[in-house]
């Protein structure tokens, strides 16, 4: 149980670390105009990204059938439940609807949705 809790607890972290890197590093080389809240194109790639590697290392997992449950804890629980920001996109959703964009709110909506089931399919194609 303990070992379970640590490989969790390390993964979740460098889930976190790697969302908050890659929202950082999209969003800066996408920065809106001042007081304007503009696309969540950190958010957005955070989540496909997320999508392809739930796919992808899923497909592996699946197809070698490792066995070790630790490390599937640390990588699909820890990890991707850390990397992937669902509540964010909610967050940045309901905020483009509250300032009136909601173009941008609803693309938003489906740019996520699509390009995040067409991430898990190729990551798990690729990974087949």
């Amino acid at each position: 149980m303990l070992k379970s809790i640590l490989f969790l607890a390390l993964g979740g972290s460098f889930g976190a670390m790697a969302r908050w890197g890659v929202h950082r590093w999209v969003d800066g080389r996408f920065a809106p105009a001042e007081g304007d809240t503009g696309f969540p194109w950190g958010i957005l790639a955070v989540n496909v990204a997320g999508c392809f590697l739930f796919g992808w290392l899923f497909s592996l997992f699946d197809a070698r059938s490792w066995g070790n449950e630790s490390l599937r804890l640390a990588v699909f629980t820890g990890f991707l439940g850390s990397f992937t920001t669902f509540s964010t996109f909610g967050w940045n959703t309901l905020e483009l609807l509250r300032s009136g964009q909601t173009g941008l709110a609803l693309g938003n909506v489906a740019a996520s949705v699509f390009l995040g089931l067409a991430a898990v399919w190729a990551g798990f194609s690729l990974g087949r």
